[in-house]
């Protein structure tokens, strides 16, 4: 174990575990890969997360642990989100304005999920970076977890959702150390985007998570509704591609390298484009993603809507919504291999009754195929899923918030997916922001978007009426963001669709 000399540009704090070195920022400090489990490596490989050990000395916590993600994931690179290598990759990172303050007034704590599409995503961007939110009195935490198979593969004598069972422990690690570092774990925040998002949403509704935070955000992410029986098919796929048993001794003897390969042959996402794009957008949403939580009946007794319909997480405060835009570009590389004029054939071809594809097509004019089926998929996977959780807690004790994220950005003329989390966290100056933003990411957006989230982390208000006090009222972040009602009335009719999923 290296340690950095002691000087005043570090600081030390113990943990349960022992004491960790990090490093002193501008009004901040930051505590990098502080392990909270044991390498998941060996026969811990496909075992629940142990927690990490007790250490001797002080460990350096001053640059990013090893990550689960070892190749970025080439269709959503929008993220600058490094591959770090090494065994110990079930870590997470602490950003506070005060370590040293006391438990009597420690302050509001935001955990924070990355994305990724449950195969990748790395903890280590620069864009999670917590300086902001620990200006404005916010400790932030990210944490990695186990991706794609290793987290979340079905197999017959292994726990089910082990990338789950990750989340859980590094909440339990906050709430055990984070009053340390300044922080009251009984005000923590869970937040995330996209599979982030999804995280959040999913942990609403784990009972054995309920006692682990106070309050939800989720950016942009799809609710969990994976089946167990779907979850088994695609586990006794892989082994069955990889030649060997579904089981933890046997799955064991592929590298991870070879199980890397093979669910990129099951997922709709990271394998090469499709010769028929329209075939990857069915696969997509009927089938939804290979990998990723799943019903197993026990750690996550039903599928999310159906979850909070019966009252769990009620009592959690919620805030959630989605770029305008999630995924219309998603197809800007097919447009040769689509009609030039929209045809409502095309998405009754992804799982829109004929009725409804007629009727989406007439909705959205002026749109060319690609766009049109982008859109579709931004408004089915994103956007009604916002709606019909907004929806099904109607009667819940605690509020929820609804928002769109509409700003469209000079670059690429659409409010696209991964756009507004720069703007989540007043990060508009950090590396690739200029590439989906433009040169002038608006600082006024920025600190909306971030004012609403420090507003809702430190209150649980955000700034608005909530969408369940009777009129529906929603947030548009744009320019200027503004306060309207029933501002998802587009994407009513498409929250049963596809018909057949």
């Amino acid at each position: 174990m290296t340690h950095p000399p002691i000087s005043p540009d570090f600081v030390d704090v113990t943990t349960a575990a022992g004491t960790v070195r990090g490093r002193r920022r501008d009004g901040s400090a930051a505590f990098l890969g502080i392990p909270f489990a044991e390498p998941p490596v060996g026969e811990l490989r496909f075992a629940a997360p142990v927690p990490h050990r007790p250490w001797d000395g002080v460990r350096d916590a001053t640059e990013f642990g090893a990550t689960p993600q070892r190749i970025g994931l080439a269709e959503v690179t929008i993220i600058p989100e490094p591959s770090i290598a090494g065994d110990s990759t079930l870590n997470l990172n602490v950003f506070t304005p005060g370590p040293a303050l006391s438990a009597d007034r420690g302050l509001p704590v935001l955990v924070w999920i990355h994305g990724g599409g449950y195969l990748a995503g790395s903890p280590a961007s620069p864009w999670y970076d917590g300086a902001a939110f620990n200006r404005d009195g916010v400790v932030t935490v990210s944490i990695s977890y186990r991706l794609g198979f290793d987290g979340f593969g079905w197999i017959a004598d292994a726990p089910h959702n082990r990338g789950v069972l990750d989340w859980i422990l590094a909440l339990e690690w906050v709430q055990e150390n984070i009053a340390a570092f300044g922080g009251d774990p009984s005000r923590v925040t869970v937040a995330g985007q996209s599979a982030g998002g999804g995280a959040a949403l999913t942990l609403l509704t784990v009972p054995r998570a309920q006692d682990l935070f106070e309050r939800i955000i989720s950016l942009s992410g799809v609710p969990t509704e994976m089946t167990l029986e779907q979850a088994v098919e695609a586990g006794r796929r892989l082994a069955w591609l990889g030649g060997v048993e579904s089981t933890r001794k046997s799955l064991t003897a592929l590298s991870e390298q070879r199980v890397l390969e093979l669910q990129t042959q099951l997922s709709p996402l990271g394998g090469p484009p499709e010769e028929d794009p329209v075939r990857g957008i069915a696969s997509l949403l009927k089938e939804g993603l290979a990998f990723g939580p799943y019903v197993d009946g026990r750690l996550i007794p039903r599928a999310t809507v159906d979850a909070i319909r019966a009252g769990q997480g009620s009592a959690k405060a919620l805030m959630l919504g989605a770029t305008d835009h999630e995924f219309t570009m998603m197809l800007a590389g097919s447009r040769h291999r689509l009609p030039d004029v929209p045809d409502p054939a095309l998405l009754t071809r992804v799982g829109a009754s004929m009725e409804a594809a007629g009727r989406y097509t007439a909705d959205h004019p002026g749109l060319d195929s690609a766009q049109l089926l982008g859109q579709f998929v931004t408004d089915s996977m994103f956007r009604a899923p916002a709606l019909r959780v907004a929806e099904a807690r109607a009667g819940s004790t605690a509020p929820t918030w609804l928002y769109r994220f509409a700003w469209r950005s000079p670059v690429t003329g659409e409010a696209g997916h991964c756009l507004d989390v720069p703007f989540f966290f007043d990060m508009t100056d950090a590396e690739r922001v200029t590439a989906v933003a433009g040169a002038e990411p608006p600082a006024t957006l920025a600190g909306d978007v971030h004012g609403a989230a420090v507003a809702f982390v430190r209150t649980g208000q955000p700034g608005w009426t909530p969408w369940d006090a009777g009129d529906h009222q929603i947030r548009v972040f744009d320019l200027p963001s503004v306060d309207i009602r029933d501002g998802y009335e587009d994407v009513r009719s498409l929250q049963t669709v596809p018909a057949d999923r």
